[in-house]
């Protein structure tokens, strides 16, 4: 580890402070750094990946049925953590989820022992923990609020206007199939939604493009 990335962790890790020598050296010892290309899966929900930082870039945590349908739980951005990719050390979480670089990314990994044996250890780690899984819970369970009482058009132009927003662009380089895949739906749907937004002068098509024109009708949608 480099100092620089000790300095990323402290800022990240509230807990640090609380660690005593021992346990900041052991920590410092087992920390991994990773990057990860776009598109790279980071975690199949398969095997027991650990604690996430993400330093850089930008990550999509969902979850896939077992038919191939994609939902996109979350979205994890520079000094967020992810801590549900370590579902294995924590008793109250028991479904797989999936994490993938959406942006070019540098990530850091507690390795799932390593946590486990610092949370154990500590009681601020402990508190660490159920705060994190407490403030992912509300975004999943904000997702499956929106599953079951929202139209497919409310969803769409929240999700529109959350992309523009992460993006910093009302110009958003997406197909109809990537919004698809993180709605949970299927593909001719999104494209059939599209086209009615853009009858409604809400928003432009082209290929692989979408560009928003009235953000205040999109609002007003999404708001319902």
């Amino acid at each position: 580890m480099l100092v620089k990335d000790m300095e990323f962790v402290k800022d990240t890790l509230p807990f640090w402070r609380d660690l005593d020598e021992g346990q900041k050296g052991f920590m410092k010892e087992k920390l991994i750094e990773r990057c990860y290309r776009q598109g790279r899966n980071i975690h199949d929900g398969e095997d027991c990946t650990g604690l996430l930082l993400v330093k850089s870039g930008q990550l999509r945590i969902f979850i896939l049925s077992e038919s191939g349908k994609e939902i996109t739980l979350f979205r994890l951005f520079e000094h967020d953590v992810c801590i549900l990719s370590s579902s294995c050390v924590m008793r109250n979480i028991t479904f797989d989820i999936q994490v993938q670089a959406e942006k070019n990314s540098e990530i850091l990994i507690m390795p799932a022992a390593v946590f486990k044996h610092l949370s154990g250890a500590n009681p601020a780690v402990k508190t660490f923990e159920a705060e994190i899984v407490s403030a992912r819970l509300s975004d999943v369970m904000w997702v499956v609020e929106q599953v079951v009482f929202m139209s497919m058009d409310r969803r769409l132009a929240n999700f529109l206007l959350e992309q523009s927003s992460i993006e910093g662009s009302d110009e958003l380089f997406i197909t109809h199939d990537t919004i698809a895949r993180n709605l949970g739906t299927a593909r001719e749907v999104i494209s059939r939604m599209l086209k009615y937004f853009e009858s409604e002068g809400l928003v432009a098509l082209t290929r692989g493009k979408v560009v928003l024109l009235d953000r205040k009708r999109l609002l007003e949608c999404a708001d319902g």
